[in-house]
């Protein structure tokens, strides 16, 4: 009798044991996954330090033939930061791209020379997104060009960075074989905290609704204190700061299924 009277006691705090089990294990196991890229490193070493420094695992996208392309790339590479040659390429605007840039007028060979140009200047890339490109992006050709290039060198990803809503590069690179994914929501439009803050919001909304995002945010200072402030919470959240392989991979999972 004593016994049972003693284990009928013990029942409300295992169950509150269970319970505060269940409450940790589900904590421990994220709702959706994150990936964060910065755009336009390479002119900047102390803003670039900074958002290599970022936590997490936030992917480096260099600008190629910067003055400091190759030391930020070697220096993300050491920090387990995931590469990416920001590639530039024609927009509408008629703004310059910068060197190493992709134009309509290049036949396939150019495209591939210019390609491996740019990746020896930042090494250890292990995919390219597209700088500016709000009108190479538009057009069928160039696209295939490039995934073509890419997908011969057998070990890269593209992501499209969408600075156009008529963007043709995804479909390009699903002909071509190539993997590939597409920016869901830019951090830094407005370059003011509370902006950047309200987008932060959003881009967690997101996640939640969807499950899988990918942001893009740029070295401003402005950005890169949202971040440093923000990105420790987020598995408060439930959500996990993920690599862009490892979205791939995801996203290559939900397609399965």
């Amino acid at each position: 009798m004593l016994k049972a009277a003693l284990w009928l006691a013990a029942l409300p705090l295992l169950a509150s044991a269970s319970g505060l089990q269940s409450v940790a294990s589900s904590s421990a196991h994220p709702i959706a996954s994150v990936g964060i890229i910065i755009d336009d490193l390479g002119n900047s070493l102390r803003y670039g330090r900074r958002a290599i420094n970022l936590p997490g695992a936030v992917a480096c996208a260099i600008l190629p033939h910067t003055y400091f392309s190759v030391r930020l790339a070697e220096m993300a590479r050491a920090h387990n930061k995931e590469v990416i040659l920001h590639l530039p390429m024609a927009s509408t605007d008629g703004e310059e791209p910068g060197p190493g840039n992709l134009d309509s007028n290049m036949p396939a060979l150019e495209v591939a020379m210019t390609l491996a140009y740019d990746l020896q200047t930042v090494p250890h890339a292990v995919g390219i997104s597209n700088h500016m490109g709000s009108l190479l992006t538009q057009q069928r050709e160039p696209m295939q060009l490039l995934m073509k290039a890419i997908a011969n060198r057998g070990d890269l990803f593209f992501v499209d960075s969408l600075t156009t809503a008529d963007s043709v590069a995804g479909h390009a690179a699903r002909q071509l074989g190539v993997p590939h994914l597409v920016r869901n929501i830019f951090l830094d439009n407005v370059r003011e905290v509370e902006a950047i803050d309200r987008q932060f919001d959003k881009l967690v909304a997101i996640a939640r609704e969807r499950n899988r995002v990918l942001a893009i945010g740029h070295p401003y200072p402005e950005t890169l204190e949202v971040l440093e402030r923000r990105l420790p919470d987020l598995a408060n959240n439930g959500i996990e700061l993920v690599s862009l392989s490892k979205l791939l991979e995801l996203q290559s999972q939900a397609t399965i299924q």
